[in-house]
């Protein structure tokens, strides 16, 4: 095989056709569904057309996440997206603290837009909101005063 052949197979092989468009995930009701996860907080997290009103475990966002930067962080995929008071969004949070759960509801927020409207992935993704964070808490070992604190040493 020549130069000139090989590099017109390996053309051919990028030149395939883009993938096909996603569709959009919903149910009969016409919401859309995900889950975000951040530490040992798991959110499931409900969307669909609305006025904006986010309730988290049957409350106001204002109620349930009481500091202002908890309820930014919930906002910013729709922020991003330019979606502000357009959906309704309905949560159930559990388990980790407030932050853990505020960036779980963020993930699950930004993954559930996804799936309503999939052009969005292209805006969500670069900011990072698709992307579940690693980030947990490490165990405690025996022999260790925590997961890596050692006893007091003493000398006599």
């Amino acid at each position: 095989m020549s130069e000139t052949q090989g590099f017109e197979a390996l053309q051919s092989l990028s030149s395939q056709p883009e993938a096909a468009p996603r569709e959009p995930v919903r149910d009969q009701f016409g919401r859309s569904y995900a889950t975000g996860k951040r530490k040992n907080a798991i959110a499931r997290v409900w969307i669909k057309p609305g006025k904006g009103q986010i309730t988290i475990n049957g409350r106001d966002q204002e109620i349930y996440f009481a500091r202002p930067v908890l309820r930014m962080m919930i906002a910013q995929p729709l922020q991003v997206a330019d979606r502000l008071g357009q959906f309704d969004v309905e949560v159930t949070v559990t388990g980790s603290g407030l932050s853990g759960q505020a960036g779980a509801v963020r993930h699950g927020l930004a993954k559930a837009l996804t799936y309503y409207e999939p052009e969005l992935r292209a805006v969500l993704k670069p900011h990072g909101f698709l992307t579940r964070d690693p980030r947990v808490v490490e165990r405690k070992k025996y022999g260790k005063a925590k997961a890596r604190r050692s006893f007091q040493f003493s000398k006599r």
